[in-house]
């Protein structure tokens, strides 16, 4: 199984989604979710199907991929506790998801499926204006990447990448930000070779400004690697 339905007490967890709601209308609005737990590499959403669901991560990890033709996956963009997936899910005409997501670390989920949370949206339209501003950022996130993709050196794209992952998705340490991500991971996210992410991560360690280990990586000066890719 790569999930199971609990009925665990709600998770608390804070969520742009939620933004402006009421006490009372919070509580509604999450007990009217199902509380799932996904294992680490589950397929939450796919790609071209129906967008019948959406989800809020209440705990763990996870990341939004796509499939091209050729069956190439790439990796768009890491997802916070907070995050909503599925989006599409709240739009009145019927729609696929774009993009696939899967769980980094086992993850607890809320879900609702399309005819709940349009209710709710209707019945508290803050929800959906706080999915627009969400879409916006996503826009923006975009945007910044894109340009990144087609302006920047390779090494401008890997320390901007793991200058933003630290922002979304680090732990604050005694040292720095700690981040869960690999050289493949981030070779993917910045268009460059997994040698190429080797190498420059290895020569940003020598200069002091991260430290890398088995599946994880350290971020110590933001503004010295930012220095040092210039």
């Amino acid at each position: 199984m790569t999930f199971s339905q609990r009925a665990d007490p709600l998770v608390r967890f804070k969520s742009a989604f939620f933004d402006g709601l009421a006490p009372h209308e919070l509580s509604h609005v999450l007990s009217s979710a199902r509380q799932c737990r996904y294992r680490a590499g589950a397929v939450v959403a796919s790609q071209g199907m129906p967008a019948n669901s959406l989800y809020v991560l209440a705990r763990g990890r996870a990341r939004f991929f796509f499939l091209t033709p050729e069956g190439h996956k790439i990796v768009l963009m890491w997802l916070p506790v907070g995050e909503v997936i599925g989006g599409a899910a709240l739009q009145s005409r019927l729609s696929d998801y774009i993009v696939s997501t899967e769980t980094v670390k086992d993850c607890t989920i809320l879900v609702w499926d399309k005819p709940a949370i349009r209710r709710l949206a209707i019945r508290y339209p803050r929800l959906l204006d706080n999915a627009l501003n969400m879409a916006a950022e996503y826009f923006t996130f975009y945007v910044a990447t894109h340009v990144a993709l087609t302006c920047h050196t390779a090494p401008q794209r890997l320390a901007a990448i793991l200058v933003n992952l630290a922002q979304g998705i680090g732990r604050k340490v005694s040292k720095g930000m700690e981040l869960d991500v690999t050289n493949e991971e981030l070779a993917e996210a910045a268009n460059v070779t997994p040698f190429t992410a080797s190498r420059l991560i290895s020569q940003w360690q020598r200069r002091g400004a991260l430290v890398k280990t088995r599946g994880k990586i350290l971020l110590q000066s933001p503004g010295k690697l930012l220095l040092s890719a210039a």
